[in-house]
């Protein structure tokens, strides 16, 4: 089945889900040079307001830019604007009595918020606003349905499920812990946990929602065929699972298309 008619309007309860508006939706590079010039702004605060030793001033300011590097849009966009800081500083001299260990200190907060288990899967793809909008009439689910955003990352997935389901009880897993803490701070209502999504139970959830790699959509709905019961959704976001036909599928405007797997019976 197919719908290429335009998203409906969010229902009752829906618009409290909207996302707020974020940096990212600045034009390049404009992310990436007011990230720069906080992360200078707090490490020559720290040097010269507070006179923390060079060290402490340097790890602080790189944790401004890689918290900072998750407003950018795509992968390289944020590898640059987290390493932005450090690459100028080291380049400048600025943090020349930093010994050679703390250099190690940038590239640690890179593995902390992406680690590399994660980068197998999806390398923080944020789902679109809206994006889920008409998907309540494709895959109906009954009040208290339990959904999942299997890599929640910052909860657009989860913020875009709200809109399509508000009477949905709402799950998140993420691995990355601080991503998982940023996601739970911006989605109160929903269940945000840290966990591998591979080795988690889906058993439990009514639909489980993906925005992952081309290469995971086969592991992913083997996994969903063998732990959800049938009748529940898998639904996939951009990539659909090779040498399978979808039950249904949702236009988004932009061209994106949502791929939807009902479980059959075993």
């Amino acid at each position: 089945m197919t719908s290429s008619s335009p998203p409906p309007p969010p229902r009752d309860g829906a618009e409290a889900a909207a996302p707020d508006r974020r940096c990212s939706r600045l034009p390049w590079p404009l992310p990436a040079l007011l990230a720069w010039a906080l992360a200078w702004l707090v490490f020559a605060g720290l040097q010269r307001g507070l006179q923390l030793p060079a060290v402490a001033a340097l790890a602080v300011a790189c944790a401004v830019g890689s918290a900072a590097s998750l407003l950018g849009q795509g992968w390289w966009r944020r590898t640059l604007i987290a390493a932005g800081f450090p690459l100028s500083a080291a380049l400048t001299g600025a943090a020349g009595a930093v010994p050679a260990w703390a250099w190690l200190l940038p590239l640690a907060l890179l593995l902390l918020v992406y680690p590399l288990n994660a980068w197998r899967d999806a390398p923080l793809f944020p789902t679109p606003h809206g994006a889920l909008d008409g998907l309540h009439g494709i895959a109906p689910l009954p009040a208290g349905a339990a959904v999942l955003d299997a890599g929640c990352g910052l909860g657009d997935g989860l913020i875009a499920l709200r809109r399509a389901y508000p009477q949905a009880r709402l799950h998140g897993l993420e691995w990355s812990w601080p991503l998982r803490a940023l996601c739970a701070l911006r989605c109160p209502w929903a269940r945000v946990r840290r966990g591998d999504i591979w080795r988690a139970d889906w058993s439990s959830y009514q639909l489980v929602y993906l925005f992952q790699r081309p290469e995971s959509m086969e592991r992913a709905f083997a996994k969903a065929a063998y732990e959800l019961a049938p009748g529940c959704w898998l639904v996939s976001l951009e990539f659909a699972v090779p040498g399978r036909t979808a039950d249904a599928r949702w236009q988004l405007p932009g061209g994106r298309t949502a791929w939807l797997y009902r479980m059959p019976q075993r």
